[in-house]
């Protein structure tokens, strides 16, 4: 599903270099779910934003579901997000104006589905998980641990081949952060996703399939 090849990423030059992420390489397989993992300033965030086609490489390549991600033009990226990859962030990247159902259903609405499809699929995500009751609150009305769930169930909205997800209990207590990639290993089951998790938490680490350690840039483990 995803094959990482030699990437690179460096930010500024000469003495003040950072070497962001070196010689990176790994595969992943559809259906799974890997941990993503190293101390803050490791590279996690940078080589997730490179495979999401949200930033490129200064070397190598990347691969989703046979497209050649680090090749592909503007357009092409924006279908890539659009059609297979979605984002989770933990902070969360709601719109406070909109309730929870209106959040989950502006991918729908980009894509111009009918009205009485896209409610439908919101209310399946929110049902999913386990916000049915709550589709008319706003994002401040809602808990940490409720507004990203929300968020999940947007990022969930069209169907993402490959999820990925940096740091989505960052802002979260530990119980609720626990309970949120619980959730995700679930809604991966359910949705016959894959999935590239962030963390530098120990304790996300057993729920996923495999763990992708980096440390200064470099793969460690993996």
């Amino acid at each position: 599903m995803v094959a990482v090849q030699g990437v690179s990423r460096t930010f500024g030059s000469g003495a003040a270099a950072v070497h962001a992420v070196q010689d990176v390489g790994f595969t992943v397989q559809p259906g799974e779910l890997v941990a993503l993992v190293g101390k803050s300033g490791s590279g996690k965030t940078t080589l997730l934003n490179i495979i999401g086609g949200l930033d490129r490489p200064d070397a190598g390549r990347v691969v989703i579901d046979g497209r050649e991600v680090t090749s592909l033009d503007e357009r092409g990226l924006v279908e890539l997000r659009r059609d297979v990859v979605s984002f989770i962030f933990q902070t969360f990247g709601l719109v406070p104006v909109l309730s929870a159902a209106e959040n989950v259903g502006v991918p729908l609405r980009l894509r111009k589905l009918p009205a009485a499809v896209r409610e439908e699929r919101v209310a399946l995500l929110l049902d999913l998980v386990g916000l049915g009751a709550h589709t008319l609150q706003r994002p401040g009305e809602l808990s940490g641990g409720q507004q990203q769930r929300v968020a999940i169930a947007r990022a969930l909205a069209n169907s993402p081949r490959l999820l990925i997800a940096d740091e989505p209990t960052g802002q979260l207590d530990t119980e609720t952060g626990l309970a949120v990639m619980a959730l995700l290993r679930a809604v991966v089951q359910a949705e016959g996703m894959t999935a590239i998790v962030s963390t530098h938490d120990p304790l996300m680490i057993d729920l996923a399939d495999r763990v992708i350690r980096l440390a200064d840039g470099r793969l460690v483990e993996g």
